[in-house]
């Protein structure tokens, strides 16, 4: 049944057969390449499979944030899914805690996100049969590690851990793991598991229009790279180092916390950086968090918000050119007028405002309390003078140590 095409209204490509056979012979595959080559698509259709065959099996879908889960695989790639395989009527959805429960066996399926304490305390109270990692590239190590110890399948079925992305960059530790058989440990990885694929959008065609195929060809280089040939990259920015980046825990005391905004021009869900960052009581400066996120204007403020009251912190800087208005407009709508917000301008040009902050990487003056992969590829990809760049979660860094490395707070009270 793995291997079966399930109706006459979708039918598995040369590529989408040979990932299926490799997710079968492997306890933990990675299946990586460009967008729209199916890789989700593939994995939540063994997911349902998997469920069908084996009565009250446990499987569970997550992603670091249970808003983009929600908004890509709940909402587009398993209703796909079930009409392409006609199994709409075998199953019920809750929308509300995003499970899939197929009606005759009662076997579940869930999907949330890794951004909250109590929803992870949750998930790793429950045992699953098969473990699915959605774009891998922004979850860490120690989470994937931790994560595969809820793997104790129901009798009948094979234990399967299951990751995708896109990937970034050769630094990742997917990539070292399934592409250079590196454990971060320096292990090697077991050479009869841990199966890995390459698909792309051109093993797909047949499913994508003309138009989009020819969007992602005409896609800058790095974009192209990444989206059509689903390769990952070195590191080729010229203000970040790799080396330069340094991890350690946050002092218990913080003397100041401050969330940068990087706020979106666009009202349809363009990506919003949002960095929690504080000046410890030695001094050190440390990135606490990472909320960045794609969403509505609502949705990122909301964030941006919930960040405050979080980490109790001191002040919100947002950029005002692009949406920076939209913080403190929010904020005042919800009655929390005791917030401090600064707006600033970007007068000045992104790399001059980065250089400084980038300097004090070098100096090992900027701690990160664990691996932000994201954010991190962004530093380490910057290139001066290059447009076009993804640089939310930069700016919105940026944003939050200038103002922590200023000797007065000289920003706009809304009380």
């Amino acid at each position: 049944m793995e291997n079966k095409d399930c109706s006459l209204n979708f039918r598995l490509t040369a590529k989408q057969n040979e990932a299926v056979e490799i997710m079968v012979a492997n306890q933990t595959t990675l299946l990586e390449g460009g967008t729209r080559s199916a890789k989700t698509f593939l994995i939540i259709r063994a997911m349902l499979i998997r469920a069908l065959l084996v009565a009250n099996s446990w499987h569970i879908g997550l992603r670091l944030r249970r808003t983009h889960i929600n908004g890509s695989v709940w909402q587009q790639t398993l209703p796909q899914v079930l009409d392409k395989c006609g199994w709409n009527n075998l199953v019920e959805l809750n929308h509300s805690d995003m499970s899939c429960t197929i009606k005759q066996n009662k076997s579940v399926l869930i999907f949330d996100g890794l951004d909250d304490k109590e929803r992870v305390d949750k998930i790793l109270g429950k045992e699953y049969s098969t473990i699915f990692l959605n774009e891998v590239s922004q979850i860490g190590f120690n989470e994937y590690e931790t994560l595969t110890t809820r793997l104790n399948p129901s009798v009948g079925l094979t234990p399967k851990v299951w990751l995708d992305w896109n990937p970034t960059s050769t630094n990742h530790w997917a990539h070292k793991m399934f592409r250079k058989r590196k454990f971060p440990d320096g292990r090697d990885v077991p050479s009869n598991d841990f199966g890995v694929l390459l698909m792309n959008p051109s093993d797909n065609r047949e499913n994508i229009s003309e138009t989009l195929f020819n969007t992602l060809n005409n896609l800058s280089g790095n974009k192209r790279r990444r989206f059509l040939d689903g390769l990952a990259g070195e590191d080729e920015g010229n203000l970040w180092k790799r080396e330069n980046i340094i991890y350690g825990n946050a002092p218990e005391t913080l003397n100041r916390v401050v969330i940068g905004v990087d706020p979106s021009g666009s009202a349809d869900g363009d990506e919003v950086g949002i960095i929690v960052a504080a000046i410890g009581s030695d001094g050190k400066y440390y990135i606490l968090q990472d909320y960045s996120l794609n969403g509505s204007p609502l949705e990122w403020s909301n964030e941006v918000q919930a960040a405050f009251e979080r980490y109790k912190a001191d002040a919100i800087v947002a950029e005002k050119n692009f949406g920076g208005d939209m913080v403190l407009s929010t904020i005042t709508d919800m009655g929390r007028r005791n917030i401090n917000v600064k707006l600033v301008s970007a007068s000045r040009g992104k790399a001059i405002r980065a250089e400084p902050i980038a300097a004090m990487y070098e100096r090992g003056e900027i701690i990160h309390t664990k691996q932000f992969h994201a954010l991190e590829d962004e530093l380490c990809f910057f290139k001066q003078g290059v447009e076009n760049q993804q640089d939310n979660k930069m700016d919105a860094l940026v944003w939050a140590l200038t103002e922590l490395t200023n000797t007065t707070f000289c920003g706009f009270d809304i009380g």
